[in-house]
């Protein structure tokens, strides 16, 4: 059950990223509840075993997503949707890292 739950809110996590960003009235909400969405994935959905290379891949989308929001600039009106969109998932991943770094290193001060 745990594991569906976590599927779930990493695919409904997606869904409102993308949503969110072509809604201009409810900002604050969305990003919100796409945090708490990215601290249930990544609480149920990233195991030990796998915590390393989810963090590196949320540290290449973290840094990557960023450094292009700039770059985005050059497509005109549509980079205003796009950067919303790069924004609501790093949000997303962003949470779900914390979530994984924490346990990591509780787990690593265990041994």
């Amino acid at each position: 059950m745990e594991n569906n739950l976590g599927k779930w809110a990493f695919l409904i996590g997606l869904l409102l990223a993308v949503l969110a960003g072509f809604i201009s009235g409810y900002g604050t909400l969305m990003a919100l509840v796409i945090f708490v969405l990215g601290l249930v994935v990544g609480f149920l959905n990233v195991t030990e075993k796998e915590s390393t290379k989810f963090l590196i891949a949320s540290i290449a989308l973290l840094v990557g997503g960023i450094a292009s929001i700039g770059a985005l600039s050059v497509l005109g009106s549509i980079s205003t949707y796009i950067s919303a969109i790069l924004v609501n998932l790093i949000a997303l991943v962003s949470a779900a890292a914390l979530v994984v770094a924490i346990k990591a290193v509780f787990e690593t001060s265990k041994r």
